[in-house]
């Protein structure tokens, strides 16, 4: 079989394309992995020995750089990833009682995820908005400024879902 059926057309393409912008193939190794986690939600160990495979790395070397980025993910997450800040800025303005919050108001620890796939919950050392700490991500959107209070708001207002991926 075909290592690189595991991808699709369209995510081999696109890791290609990206690899040819360097001399050295492994200089996209982020890109791709990006690449990967765009049209997946995450890096299966199967996705990642063949995208190692298409830019000429170990999938040893390819582990490393996935394992070193923590945005880039491992294992399965949920539809909707919110990143809660754990800076010394954030942690100072009441981080812990939002991640509390949150933990209490969707059933989940940090690191879990819902039931239903919906939510997970992960740590983040730093979203570089200490000045508006404190903060948290949902997919591509920052909220700052962060209480319980618009929390529930944001829950309430959509319905108890954030960003789509």
């Amino acid at each position: 079989m075909n290592e690189t059926r595991i991808l699709s057309e369209q995510e081999t393409a696109e890791i290609l394309a990206a690899a040819g912008h360097y001399p050295d193939k492994s200089a996209a190794s982020v890109e791709a992995l990006k690449i990967v986690q765009k049209y997946r939600g995450w890096v299966s160990d199967e996705a990642l020995k063949t995208v190692a495979g298409l830019l000429e790395m170990s999938p040893d070397e390819l582990d490393g750089v996935a394992t070193f980025y923590n945005l880039i993910f491992r294992r399965p997450v949920g539809e909707n990833v919110i990143l809660c800040c754990d800076s010394v800025s954030c942690w100072m303005l009441g981080a812990d009682r939002i991640r509390e919050h949150l933990s209490e108001r969707l059933g989940i620890g940090l690191g879990e995820t819902t039931a239903d796939g919906r939510y997970t919950l992960l740590p983040i050392v730093c979203l570089g908005a200490c000045d508006r700490a404190p903060v948290l991500m949902v997919g591509e959107e920052l909220y700052e400024d962060v209480d319980e209070s618009k929390i529930d708001e944001l829950l309430k207002r959509n319905g108890q879902t954030w960003t789509d991926r």
